[in-house]
């Protein structure tokens, strides 16, 4: 006699609801509707003939039942996954569908003249974009519904394997009017601190590389904050402080600020390295081996300046 099994959907949504505890936040992290996700669990219970979560007015906990299939789905979960990323592995270098999730301070910025160049060399690629903060595209590379990010190195989890592909000076900008006399070398880190430093609000890493080099002179940061690198860029031009822009965004975002004035620092300059980040089990190591170097062409043939280098 047949016996009724779970579907990958409805392990996939019981998964998503076991992690967040909460159907909407379940829902939006697998980028389905609610219902449809409450439907799946809901048909999982049937499947199994048990109640695995507990539906309170407030939130969602899971039974002892559900507990145990959790820990067996996740199991599951994993070894489907690697079977996929095994099969598309043999079928040659970046064929098929790749999730790549990137920091919002990196994918203004690289991706305009990195998206062009895998198209071409790469027809048959099947490219998804994440655009998030570090913790969570990290989280999501981890839980396995990205396959390689893009950010800051180092990486914030263990379990990780990283590709550094460039260093990029930080560089200094200040409204037009503020008073900077640089060396010829360049301003020295010292002259923050007679600054307010602005920064961008908490979660992202660029804050915390920000800090770090504010820490190194005893400088203080101000009690402004935002969004975004864009944003920040245009509080500065308005009066209302200085800010480290990476060497990458400048041509962007000096753009848009017509008060501005950018100073590079003296040797050696603040700078942070970006890289790819995969997981150590993924047996598409060479994949992605394969996706920096195309990153890296892509950086070298923009012409940046030489606060960028290659890793």
């Amino acid at each position: 006699m047949a016996i009724n099994k779970p579907t990958v959907a409805q392990l996939r949504a019981f998964l998503a609801l076991a992690e967040h505890l909460h159907f909407g936040d379940a829902a939006a992290a697998l980028r389905m509707s609610q219902p449809a996700l409450s439907g799946a669990v809901a048909a999982l219970e049937d499947t199994l003939e048990t109640r695995l979560v507990e539906r309170t007015t407030r939130k969602v906990l899971l039974t002892p039942a559900g507990r145990r299939v959790a820990r067996r789905a996740e199991v599951v979960m994993a070894e489907l996954d690697r079977l996929v990323e095994e099969v598309r592995a043999v079928r040659g270098p970046l064929v098929g569908p790749l999730s790549v999730g990137v920091i919002p301070t990196v994918a203004p910025y690289l991706l305009p003249i990195v998206l062009p160049r895998l198209a071409k060399e790469y027809p048959k690629l099947e490219l998804s974009v994440h655009e998030e903060q570090t913790d969570q595209i990290v989280a999501e590379l981890l839980a396995g519904r990205l396959d390689v990010v893009l950010l800051a190195l180092p990486m914030p989890e263990s379990g990780v394997t990283e590709i550094p592909l460039y260093d990029e000076d930080f560089v200094l900008a200040a409204p037009a009017e503020f008073e900077l006399a640089p060396g010829s070398a360049g301003v020295s880190r010292a002259v923050l601190n007679d600054l307010d430093v602005i920064l961008l609000n908490k979660g992202h890493c660029l804050r915390d590389q920000a800090l770090d080099v504010c820490r190194e002179v005893g400088a203080r940061a101000a009690a402004t904050y935002a969004t975004s690198l864009a944003t920040l860029v245009q509080l500065v031009s308005g009066g209302l402080g200085v800010t480290l822009v990476p060497e990458t965004a400048l041509p962007v975002e000096t753009r848009r600020a017509p008060n501005l004035s950018v100073h590079r620092f003296a040797a050696p300059a603040p700078h942070r390295r970006i890289g790819l980040g995969f997981r150590s089990t993924s047996p598409r190591a060479g994949e992605f081996e394969t996706l920096a170097e195309s990153v890296r062409d892509a950086v070298a043939e923009t012409g940046f300046p030489a606060g960028v280098r290659l890793a």
